[in-house]
């Protein structure tokens, strides 16, 4: 007996991490693991828009 106040802290922790926004900065998270050097720009060059409000600062 027991494992069914275990099983509900489980469920509680499983769906806290699904659901939770975990603000992550994958560039410096690829850093620390030294994956990939290219940066998101060089994968995903920046659309028109992007542009267009970069030129307006």
């Amino acid at each position: 007996m027991g494992r069914g106040r275990a099983k509900a802290k489980q469920t509680k922790v499983a769906r806290q991490l699904k659901y939770t926004n975990h603000n992550i900065d994958y560039d410096r998270l690829r850093e620390e693991l030294g994956a990939d050097t290219r940066r998101a720009e060089d994968i995903y060059p920046p659309t028109s828009s992007e542009q267009e409000s970069e030129r307006a600062q």
